[in-house]
């Protein structure tokens, strides 16, 4: 009967609406019609969203909260639920939405599928250090895949945040400190979980988040205040979300902070009028977790009701776990302080999207039991998120050549905490994932059986038992280990040492006030460095570390992040060089954490060095110089590559005009291999101060050995506007700089001027 019911009120409508009318085919028709049926009531449920608030193969809830919800989404008044995930779990839910509701409009399902779902790759930022933008495409495109084929339809990624401060968690969740580097980055992600067609069924819709500033949280403290100005707003932090607009992106997620003393979520200069207004967006904005009434917090809403009104006036048209909305906005309209016409605005935007999505010609296109079995963990996949790893790594240094290893005849200790690990390198944030699936150090190494290679973990990294929601305890009393691990180095030919963050001292609320290795790890490589100074320092972490010891004293350093399932292998792979690793450093690593923030497009200030015999009075610390440990873009190859001979098409030109760089690339080497060229521009004068350089473009380039290519660069329009003084993107006239190189310390360059 109710299936009947549904097909009265909805199906049969919407057939009759667009199937016998041919004039009336758009999506937004569709939505206008079936918004002109809608009751008030069932339009606030659109704007609705629950977590998962009961386990559906179980008993049905019968009082309490889960209760409540319950009765809310039979009832229609809920349009999207949030960690309900596998098609058995989908199914359930969405049966109750379509079946037992008066129109039967889906759920759409969403999740944080922020770097895999079951088969994972690197965390977000280790794939912004391969500068690869294909394989990163691909990466979201097989996260894509699997989420899909397990009843999810809409992720929370990519967070496309710019942040400049190691000290917070989330930098692991992001692609670094560039905005350019970044936009691209989020154009790749979005394209890959999208593709090129919503409505099948592999694709998933994107969120690109935290609009905006999230990144900029003061003492790199999650959730803290963040206060910068209108150039660093516009330059910085806006153009990733820009790119990810272009990319279609089909929803907005706001952020927890607030930005010049209003939080986000009630923010309407950035929703309203930035957004939606000069930016013109169509998709829909979801509130972050409770972000609705957290603003009773923040001292900017004074109860749940005002919280509610001030959210949905700022433009947010999704609560997510706050409530507000289902309780508060009928009685807000009746009361005219909130408009219809924005209840209105907010629900055809969430309808378009399931319409996009194809949800009402098959609500239950994404639950096929028999693709869920098929897709997740195919093999293909499981090689996808391997590639990613491999090009994912970065060389930071390799004195001596200690790497590559010798496949044969080496007599190798494998010593760390980490070594043997196969949960860290998971990484944060992979709630599907199951845990301790990852491919070890050990496991990879292990594959080249020709050598001697004999494993200690040294020390343990932590104490206690750990999960999602618990603080992580560290150890830093127990040294068991460290004299066995000293006596396998000294006998050893070679020590791979494995330390690093564990994959929890990474994410959200995960802020750290200390970059250092954490624990007794550092203790134990000084130990092991005594008896033998072929050490290879593999490192695992999901942040820039202070690693200036190692850096002073360890021959080689390997920069593995948390590389997800195929983390051994893809180690392994780099170590033997059966990879050659090419990655850049998407993030300026510092000296010590006294240097943080620390990025490399920085202003240049009004006293930028010593002039003269003063040595004081210029923009300097007392105890260490200005210059990072690593800059950003920098990483090395076992190929040696070399940048000479750069040209300019022309020494001047207007600002509708391009001038094309160009420069000889050449593998010194005897060892083909590929080098991420990079392209810096640095304004010399302006309306507003501009950084040192800029990144504006990059290319991979692969050469053999002792090959030399000519590479070029286009510089346009695009490449050299900016928000100027005039509150607007323009070039403006004056004299620049161009770079080219392979890190942001490049230092062959030229000069132009626009007229």
């Amino acid at each position: 009967m109710k299936k009947i019911k549904i097909g009265i009120c909805l199906s049969l409508f919407l057939n009759l609406a667009f199937g016998q009318q041919p004039s009336v085919k758009t999506i937004d028709q569709k939505v206008d019609s079936l918004l002109s049926i809608m009751t008030i009531k069932e339009k606030i449920g659109q704007m609705n969203q629950y977590n998962g608030f009961w386990n559906v193969t179980g008993p049905t809830p019968v009082e309490g909260d889960a209760a409540n919800k319950y009765d809310h989404l039979k009832s229609g008044l809920v349009g999207s639920m949030l960690n309900v995930r596998g098609v058995e779990e989908v199914l359930k839910v969405q049966k109750i939405a379509v079946e037992e509701t008066r129109l039967g409009i889906p759920l759409i399902i969403g999740f944080d599928v922020i770097h895999g779902y079951k088969t994972l790759s690197p965390i977000p930022l280790a794939e912004a250090a391969s500068w690869d933008l294909e394989a990163i495409r691909k990466s979201s495109e097989i996260a894509a895949t699997e989420a899909a084929a397990s009843g999810i339809n809409w992720t929370f990624a990519p967070m496309v945040d710019i942040s400049r401060d190691a000290r917070w968690g989330r930098v692991m969740e992001g692609s670094g400190e560039d905005p350019y580097l970044g936009g691209k980055i989020a154009y790749a992600r979005v394209k890959g979980f999208q593709g090129d067609d919503l409505t099948s069924p592999n694709t998933i819709a994107a969120t690109a988040k935290h609009f905006a500033g999230y990144g900029f949280a003061e003492a790199g403290r999650d959730y803290n205040t963040v206060d910068v100005g209108t150039s660093t707003l516009y330059n910085i932090i806006f153009p990733p979300f820009q790119e990810a607009i272009k990319a279609d992106v089909k929803t907005f997620m706001n952020s927890f902070n607030e930005l010049n003393g209003i939080p986000a979520t009630g923010n309407a200069f950035l929703q309203r009028e930035v957004l939606k207004g000069d930016w013109n967006y169509k998709g829909f904005m979801v509130s972050d977790w409770g972000s609705m009434i957290e603003m009773i917090d923040h001292g900017y809403a004074k109860d749940g009701k005002h919280a509610a009104e001030l959210a949905l006036n700022a433009g947010s048209d999704m609560d997510m776990e706050s409530y507000v909305y289902v309780k508060y906005i009928e009685e807000l309209v009746a009361e005219g302080k909130l408009d219809i016409a924005k209840v209105d605005d907010a629900v055809k935007r969430i309808l378009r999207v399931k319409f996009e999505l194809g949800l009402f010609d098959d609500p239950y296109k994404y639950c096929d039991l028999g693709r869920e079995k098929k897709v997740i963990g195919q093999k293909a996949h499981q090689e996808g998120v391997l590639d990613m790893a491999k090009k994912s790594i970065v060389l930071l240094k390799n004195e001596n050549e200690l790497l590559p290893l010798k496949k044969k005849g080496q007599k190798i200790a494998l010593i760390g905490p980490l070594a043997a690990d196969k949960n860290s390198p998971l990484g944060s944030w992979r709630i599907a994932g199951d845990d301790n699936t990852a491919i070890s150090v050990l496991e990879g190494m292990q594959e080249y059986k020709k050598n001697k290679l004999t494993y200690q973990e040294g020390v343990k990294l932590s104490i206690g038992e750990n999960d999602f929601v618990k603080e992580f305890k560290v150890n830093t009393t127990d040294r068991t280990g460290i004299t066995e691990a000293v006596a396998l180095a000294k006998k050893s030919d070679v020590v791979v040492m494995v330390i690093g963050e564990y994959s929890y001292q990474t994410g959200e609320a995960r802020s750290r006030t200390s970059l250092d290795i954490p624990g007794l790890q550092e203790e134990l490589l000084k130990e092991v460095y005594k008896v033998n100074k072929n050490v290879v320092l593999v490192l695992m972490n999901g942040r820039p570390l202070a690693i200036t010891w190692e850096q002073e004293n360890i021959p080689t350093i390997v920069e593995a992040w948390h590389l997800g399932t195929q983390s051994g292998n893809a180690i392994a792979q780099v170590l033997y060089g059966d990879y050659n690793p090419s990655g850049k450093l998407p993030m300026t690593f510092p000296k010590n954490v006294g240097q943080v923030p620390i990025y490399y497009n920085h202003k240049n200030t009004g006293r930028p060095t010593n002039p003269g015999d003063d040595v004081v009075f210029w923009s300097h610390y007392s105890d260490v110089s200005n210059e990072p440990l690593y800059p950003f873009g920098h990483g090395l190859s076992y190929s040696k590559f070399e940048y000479s001979n750069i040209k300019l098409s022309a020494n001047a030109i207007t600002e509708n005009e391009k001038i094309r760089v160009s420069f000889t690339l050449k593998n010194t080497s005897n060892i083909e291999g590929k080098e991420v060229a990079q392209l810096y521009i640095k304004d010399l004068f302006a309306s507003v101060t501009r950084p040192v350089r800029e990144l504006k473009d990059f290319k991979m380039v692969t050469l053999k050995p002792n090959e030399s290519k000519e590479v070029s660069f286009d510089i346009t329009k695009e490449k050299l506007q900016f928000y100027t003084a005039n509150n607007k993107w323009e070039v403006e006239p004056g004299n620049f700089k161009v770079f080219v190189g392979g890190s942001s310390k490049t230092s062959l360059e030229a000069d132009f001027s626009v007229k």
